[in-house]
């Protein structure tokens, strides 16, 4: 059985939708969900945390119209998903030795 909270599991009239939605599918991780969603026309990954209980924002990356048609596009899009989980963990830290150096700077 297959868990949703592992992709979108709606039924969707697209195509492009779809295909990321099958991908993603694929993907299984102990700490985050995925999933996909249309927005004006552009196809979007969406990155979640499973079970946080520190408020952590929903991270989400278009997928450009050329690779949902590559041949690799299964490569294209791992490729991009795993540089977005990259930049979504990056982007959790709450503070680094570059802000207090900077807060010290300015005092």
């Amino acid at each position: 059985m297959v868990n949703p909270l592992h992709y979108n599991a709606s039924v969707s009239d697209s195509p492009q939708l779809a295909k990321v939605l099958d991908h993603l599918r694929l993907y299984d991780h102990p700490l985050l969900a995925f999933s996909a969603r249309e927005s004006n026309g552009v196809i979007e990954v969406v990155i979640d945390v499973k079970n946080c209980a520190v408020p952590v924002h929903t991270y989400v990356f278009p997928i450009h119209p050329r690779d949902l048609d590559h041949p690799q596009f299964a490569w294209h899009l791992q490729r991009q998903l795993y540089d977005g989980l990259h930049d979504y963990f990056i982007e959790m830290f709450t503070s680094t030795p570059q802000d207090r150096s900077t807060a010290q700077d300015s005092s």
